[in-house]
C-alpha cells in the first residue's frame, strides 16, 4: 500500500512540472515581437550634391621643388650656426704692450692721420711696391627702424666730396631746366647733354634713349613737363631725397660725377646689422685731403639715420689692398652738428608726440 501511494504522489508531482513548463512556453511565445523604426529618405538641399561631386573631382596640387645646389642646401640651420658679425669688445681689456693676440683684447683706436702713415709705410717701394693704391674704409652700421621688428633698407648714394680723385669709371648724366642758364651751368660742370621740352619730345620720338645716362637731373620748374616720362623713368626719376631734384643744378652734376659712390647692404641673417664699403681716395693724396673726404663721408652717412634713439654708425675700418690689415678709427669727431641737431629735434618731437 505505501508503494503504491509513493507512485500516485510521483506521478501527480511529473505532471505538475510538465504543465508549468507548457505554460512558460506560451508565455514567451505570446509576447509581442518589437516593431521595427521607419526609415524615411528626405531630400537633400539643393546644391549640397553638387559641392560634394565638386570636392570629390578637386586635385591636390603637389609643388615640385626644382634642383637645389649643394652649396644652398640646408642654407638656414648655416646661416643660423654662423658666428654673428656684429663686433663688441667694450667689456675686454686695453692692450699694455706693443705686441698682443687681438682676439683677447681691444681694438686700438687710430687716429686717421696716423693709419695713413702707416698704410703709407707698409705700401713703400721697398715693401708692397703700391704709393698710388687706393684707401677703403668699411662702415658697420645699426640697421634698426623707428620699431624693433623694422629695418632699414638699402639705400645707394654719392657723397659730395672737397677733393676729387680718379674714382675709375665714367658717369653719364642728363638734365632736365627750363631756365637755359642751369642748362648751360649743368654743362660746363660735365653734364653730357642738357635740355628742356625740346629733350623731352625728342624721347618720346626715339631719338634720345634714357638707358644711355646712368643719372638724371632736373630743375624743379620743368617737373610738370617731365612727369609725362615718368613711366620710362621709374626709380630713376628725379627724386629730392636722392638728391637728383635741386635749384642748383650745377652742384648736383658735380656730386655725382667727382663724389663718393657707395651702397648700404643690410645683412641676410642679421637684419639689423649693415655695412658700407667706399673708396676714398689713393694712398699719394695729401693726408689732411684724405680725412675731409671721410668727414664728408661720415655725414653723408649719418644723415640717413633713422628716427630713433642710439647710435646709427658702430664702427669705422680703415684698410689699403693689398694689405690685409684693417685699422679702426674714431668718427665722432668727424659727426657735424647740423646732423647732431637734427637727431636731437627729432628726439624732441616724438617726446611731445608722447606727452600728448
Amino acid at each position: 500500500m505505501n508503494l503504491g501511494r509513493c507512485l500516485l504522489q510521483s506521478t501527480r508531482w511529473l505532471q505538475t512540472i510538465q504543465l508549468s513548463t507548457a505554460t512558460n512556453v506560451n508565455r514567451t511565445i505570446l509576447v509581442p515581437a518589437v516593431q521595427p523604426i521607419q526609415s524615411r529618405n528626405y531630400a537633400a538641399r539643393k546644391g549640397t550634391r553638387e559641392r560634394k561631386k565638386k570636392k570629390a573631382k578637386a586635385k591636390v596640387e603637389i609643388q615640385k621643388v626644382g634642383f637645389i645646389p649643394h652649396n644652398l642646401r640646408n642654407r638656414d640651420k648655416m646661416l643660423a650656426a654662423r658666428v654673428s658679425k656684429k663686433v663688441d669688445d667694450s667689456w675686454k681689456q686695453n692692450p699694455i704692450d706693443d705686441v698682443y693676440c687681438l682676439k683677447y683684447y681691444k681694438w686700438i683706436v687710430y687716429p686717421f692721420s696716423e693709419a695713413v702713415k702707416a698704410y703709407k709705410e707698409t705700401h713703400h717701394p721697398e715693401m708692397y711696391n703700391k704709393p698710388e693704391a687706393e684707401l677703403y674704409v668699411t662702415i658697420e652700421l645699426n640697421m634698426q627702424g623707428e620699431k624693433k621688428t623694422r629695418f632699414v633698407d638699402n639705400f645707394k648714394r654719392i657723397a659730395a666730396i672737397p677733393h676729387k680723385f680718379n674714382h675709375g669709371g665714367e658717369r653719364s648724366i642728363i638734365v632736365f631746366a627750363k631756365n637755359v642758364e642751369s642748362q648751360e651751368e649743368a654743362r660746363k660742370e660735365g653734364a653730357q647733354l642738357s635740355g628742356g621740352v625740346d629733350l623731352i619730345k625728342q624721347i618720346q620720338n626715339g631719338q634720345v634713349l634714357l638707358s644711355d645716362f646712368q643719372y638724371i637731373v632736373a630743375h624743379p620748374d620743368i617737373l610738370p613737363e617731365l612727369v609725362i616720362l615718368r613711366g620710362v623713368m621709374k626709380k630713376n626719376f628725379p627724386n629730392p631725397k636722392i638728391g637728383t631734384l635741386d635749384i642748383e643744378v650745377g652742384k648736383v652734376v658735380q656730386r655725382l660725377l667727382h663724389g663718393i659712390s657707395y651702397q648700404a647692404f643690410k645683412d641676410e641673417f642679421e637684419k639689423d646689422f649693415g655695412k658700407i664699403d667706399a673708396v676714398l681716395g689713393t694712398l699719394n693724396m695729401d693726408e689732411r685731403h684724405l680725412e675731409e673726404n671721410f668727414a664728408s663721408l661720415i655725414n653723408d652717412v649719418y644723415n640717413q639715420k633713422p628716427k630713433r634713439e642710439g647710435g646709427f654708425i658702430k664702427r669705422c675700418l680703415l684698410w689699403s689692398p693689398p694689405s690685409q690689415e684693417k685699422l679702426k678709427i674714431g668718427y665722432e669727431q668727424y659727426v657735424e652738428e647740423k646732423s647732431k641737431s637734427k637727431e636731437k629735434e627729432s628726439e624732441n618731437v616724438e617726446g611731445e608726440r608722447v606727452a600728448l
